[in-house]
């Protein structure tokens, strides 16, 4: 089983960061990955057991679950239903919290997946790097602009 865990520091309040990022549909506004995206049967995108349907930039659609959600703990999991990408059994956790220093955001990003043998370090690399990474940057230009 793979394990990716990535954390960064924002600067910018947690409850800035939190209203972004809890938006469970929200992400094609700050991905660069993400070209659009929508949740399925009209549900609202921080009911539990809504499904994300969206399209990445290279045409690829992906289907996510929304598994858990917490406004007090500003956490949420979510899992993969279906990915071109080959990720089975695929849960990631987000969960922020406030850094009383600077009034900023710490942020961690982790997952636990399966994928075809010998791929375990390629899968890690991207999820790490082009998923996590990736939007950690994101965010910080959109909390940069926003502000």
């Amino acid at each position: 089983m793979v394990h990716v865990v990535r954390s960064t520091i924002l600067d910018a309040p947690v409850d800035r960061a939190w209203a972004v990022l809890r938006d469970f549909n929200g992400h094609d506004r700050w991905h660069p990955a993400i070209a659009e995206s929508q949740i399925e049967r009209g549900r609202a995108s921080d009911t539990v057991g809504c499904v994300r349907r969206f399209r990445l930039q290279d045409g690829s659609e992906l289907r996510e679950q929304l598994l858990t959600l917490s406004d007090l703990e500003m956490t949420f999991c979510y899992c993969l239903l279906e990915t071109p990408i080959p990720l089975f059994n695929y849960v990631a956790h987000v969960r922020l919290m406030p850094v009383t220093d600077g009034d900023r955001t710490f942020w961690k990003w982790e997952s636990r997946f399966t994928t075809r043998r010998g791929e375990d370090t390629a899968m890690g690399d991207l999820v790490g790097t082009q998923i996590y990474q990736a939007g950690f940057d994101a965010i910080r230009d959109h909390l940069r602009q926003a502000a």
